[in-house]
């Protein structure tokens, strides 16, 4: 029986009361001191104020026994005999309370895993039977296998307990003591939870779970780092990689909600259809998801929901290319798992009819339009069949329509593009990683804030991964536009790397015959509505490609075999198959075969599909003036919302076109403005970028709500240009448009943005808010502000330097930022009345706000 197993069945309840009986009860007066109570002077099983015998402790220990023996279940109880050895055990370990030389603080310290190891050495010293909770060179003979195994954990478990008592009893631990109470109470909510959670398993289930959260940490705690490759590894922890993206959700009506950081906004869902663009980090939220679930250790409190849930990350190009993906029991093996023939038989229906699963279904875009029906229908019977499991589902953000999943009870989140607090992040991590020169991070970061055409492309982690590589490579010299962005990549790749890793032998091929060669294999992939391809058709296509090629006298075998080796493009995902590294590669390399073959009608009669819209954009680059064009009128012909927004989106690539076909696309543009809808205002600046800036309205003429949705829009274009289209919505009297203003100053340059926005903002009824120690400063700067909303945990003590006393009234804080002193610090605030912290706050946290402060949560404000 595995320790966790047994820590999740037996709940608190069952605990608590037997271990208060360890302990002299304090009477009035108690708990007044001002110094550590030593434990020995405190059990209540020796001494003058002794109330238990050591039969008594015999018969607790027994009883604790018997309790854990009926969480197990009737098939997993212990044999009576066994039984038998763990009640001598514990009690004896548990008797070894009185002999400990040090006090409750101490113990406190020293944990649960500690002060159960410290137990089981001194039984281990006397002549019972013992059995360590700590490490195996702590144990000693006496217990059987069967004992050992119960006996452990239930120490353990025991230990929690003690320990949460003694912060409970104690004015002095409580107050000196906060971090480790507030941890301790968290092991016991866990407890708890693990109890409802986790029915009764058998031993080998529960040997194969772990070996299987250690298989998920390690297959998925690490990230391909583009460009890497050239000098270092290409895999990057994910631990130092990951970087929190903003998520928004739809307000239920026409609206989205306030971007809240992923994590947070998955907090709570049970099923959740996550959207992002290529590159825009769903995947690398999947594999950080199935990680914490797996580790179980440091969920932050927003991610409770995930206690005791097992991941299954299944990626549908590989499970669900064969038809309809697999049953559980097929899960492992669909992913070609290594650890897939150790599975238990019907372990993991087990765990899905537990209600203990968290099914990570990514890339709902990368499977043909055909499959995605079948697969929607695959995932509500399986809810069906077995609810109360946490489902993520990712897609492009028109992979499918918007209520595709709403009768299934999905949330639908959006991922934001990186802020610039996002964007800094990451390239210092990237930097880290590879072992750069910092001071490379700085002047890329410095070129990024200064060039409007470089932050259009500093917007996902995949972007910016690419930008750090090739600045690193190419000295400070950096592409202006994603068609030579990926050109540039491409060089990196297929031409500068096998100089750079020493590879000079064997069969070599120039950078235009590998791009030629790849084209071919990702025109196929389009063509065919295909993410991944057979083998045998990756040969096939190379074949007729080698044709045309006399200068390779290679065969295709070994073609295919130096481009999955060498062009550090292509990859095999399992065995029989070929795919690309990433699908923004595959969309380039397809654009550029299909300009070259002159499939235009193909590209334009596709372009209402969300895998084609990459395509058509990077057509557009690659094409001649009169090819755009041609592309550009048969978008907008049609005249209807979707196809117009693609083209003013390829209008940024068309480096060189006709006037009237500009003006033609931009014309149609301004039907549709302002948006029709708030998601459609994102989806428009995230897709069309700065030229709408020039396009919208108002505000003079506009209703409140066509006002919010302007400026929304081009809140989310981050230039200069921007700044200066909302400096003309400042005045403006809705509260929603003041609101919108507030939010995205983190999107733009604090300083520039504090002066010509937030310092003109009407502060009625709104909260500013701040991203940064940086703002609260600006907003200090501006003579500070009665309402602030700041986002993060930050130390307290700064925050009372850097917000200004004399206004502040109301304070919305999106994190814990207590001090070890709890709330005292916010007596520096005479004038706050309210604070606002999040809904899943636990009340036990907000004990000690001041008297006068009224606390609501964020789900009563608006």
């Amino acid at each position: 029986m595995e320790p966790t197993t047994v820590a999740a069945r037996l709940a608190s309840s069952a605990v608590t009361p037997l271990v208060k009986r360890l302990f002299v009860q304090e009477g009035p007066g108690a708990g007044l001191t001002d110094r550590p109570v030593r434990i020995a002077s405190r059990v209540s099983f020796r001494g003058e104020r002794r109330t238990l015998t050591e039969r008594d402790l015999h018969k607790l220990a027994a009883e604790l026994v018997r309790r854990a023996a009926e969480a197990g279940g009737p098939h997993e109880a212990p044999d009576p005999a066994t039984r038998d050895e763990v009640t001598e055990a514990l009690a004896s370990a548990l008797h070894s309370l009185g002999d400990l030389d040090m006090d409750d603080v101490q113990a406190v310290r020293l944990g649960a895993d500690g002060l159960a190891a410290l137990l089981a050495r001194r039984d281990g010293s006397r002549d019972g039977p013992v059995a360590s909770a700590g490490s195996a060179s702590d144990r000693t003979d006496g217990l059987s296998e069967a004992a050992e195994a119960c006996f452990r954990p239930l120490l353990r478990t025991a230990c929690v307990h003690i320990l949460h008592f003694f912060t409970q009893r104690s004015t002095f631990v409580a107050r000196t003591l906060v971090e480790q109470t507030r941890t301790l109470e968290q092991v016991v909510a866990t407890t708890d939870l693990l109890a409802a959670r986790i029915p009764s398993q058998t031993a080998r289930d529960a040997r194969f779970e772990q070996r299987y959260a250690d298989h998920i940490a390690r297959k998925h705690g690490e990230l391909t780092i583009y460009g890497l490759d050239l000098r270092h590894a290409r895999e990057w922890r994910l631990d130092s990689a990951y970087v929190s993206l903003e998520a928004t959700a739809s307000d239920g009506q026409e609206g989205l909600t306030a971007p809240l950081p992923a994590e947070r906004a998955l907090s709570g869902q049970e099923r959740v259809l996550l959207r992002g663009g290529a590159g825009s980090g769903k995947t690398t939220l999947v594999q950080w998801l199935a990680v914490t679930a797996a580790r179980q250790d440091a969920l932050p409190p927003s991610l409770s929901h995930l206690v005791g849930r097992v991941p299954f990350v299944l990626p549908l190009r590989r499970v669900g290319r064969d038809g309809l993906p697999p049953a559980p029991d097929r899960f492992l093996d669909a992913v070609r798992s290594s650890v897939a023939g150790e599975q238990p038989e019907g372990w993991a229906a087990r765990v899905l009819r537990a209600g203990r699963g968290l099914l990570l279904v990514d890339g709902i875009d990368e499977i043909p339009e055909r499959e995605r029906e079948p697969v929607r229908r695959w995932m509500r019977e399986l809810m069906g069949d077995y609810p109360g499991n946490l489902w993520l589902v990712t897609a492009r953000p028109s992979a499918v329509r918007e209520d595709w999943l709403e009768h299934e009870g999905f949330t639908e989140l959006s991922l934001a593009p990186m802020a610039r607090a996002d964007v800094a992040e990451f390239v210092r991590r990237w930097h880290e990683a590879a072992g750069a020169d910092p001071e490379l991070g700085t002047s890329l970061l410095d070129a990024v804030r200064t060039a409007p055409a470089l932050a259009q492309l500093a917007v996902n982690p995949l972007m910016c991964g690419l930008l750090c590589a090739l600045h690193r490579e190419r000295r400070g010299f950096l592409p202006q536009g994603r068609k030579d962005l990926y050109e540039a990549a491409l060089s990196m790749l297929l031409e500068r790397r096998d100089v750079e890793r020493g590879v000079a032998d064997g069969l070599r091929l120039s950078k235009e015959t590998q791009i030629q060669l790849l084209q071919k294999l990702a025109h196929w992939l389009l063509r065919n509505d295909r993410a991944e391809m057979e083998r045998a058709d990756a040969v096939a296509q190379l074949e007729r490609a080698l044709v045309s090629m006399a200068h390779v006298t290679a065969g295709p075998e070994e073609v295919h075999r130096y481009l999955l080796e060498r062009s550090g493009l292509l990859r095999e995902p399992a065995e029989g198959r070929v795919d690309f590294v990433h699908r923004t590669f595959q969309d380039y390399l397809a654009a550029k075969a299909a300009v070259e073959e002159g499939d235009f009608p193909l590209l334009t009669d596709n372009a209402s599909r969300d895998q084609w819209e990459d395509v058509v954009q990077m057509a557009v680059a690659l094409g001649r003036p009169a090819e755009r064009a041609r592309i550009l009128r048969a978008l907008v012909g049609p005249a209807e919302f979707r196809p117009v927004m693609l083209a003013m989106a390829c209008l940024k690539h068309a480096v060189e076109l006709d006037p009237a076909v500009r003006d033609e696309v931009t014309g149609r543009a301004r039907v549709f403005l302002p948006p029709p809808t708030v998601k459609d205002a994102i989806g428009m600046a995230e897709t069309c970028g700065p030229l709408l800036i020039g396009l919208l309205p108002g505000p003079e003429g506009l209703t409140d709500d066509q006002a919010v949705r302007t400026v929304t829009c081009a809140s989310h274009v981050a230039t200069d240009a921007a700044i200066t289209f909302l400096g003309r919505y400042c005045d403006h009297p809705s509260l929603a448009v003041r609101r919108q203003l507030a939010w995205r100053w983190h999107h733009f340059g604090t300083e520039e943005y504090g002066r010509e926005i937030i310092a003109r903002l009407d502060g009625t009824g709104l909260y500013f808010t701040a991203h940064s120690a940086a703002h609260l400063r600006v907003l200090r700067e501006l003579g500070g502000r009665e309402r602030i909303q700041f986002f993060g945990p930050h130390d307290p003590a700064e925050l009372v330097g850097l917000i200004d006393p004399s206004r502040l009234t109301a304070l919305w804080l999106t994190a814990d930022v207590r001090s070890r002193d709890g709330w005292s610090w916010l007596d520096a605030f005479p004038r706050l009345r309210t604070l606002v912290v999040p809904e899943d706050t636990p009340a036990p946290d907000l004990d000690g706000i001041p008297a006068h402060v009224q606390v609501v949560t964020d789900a009563h404000v608006s």
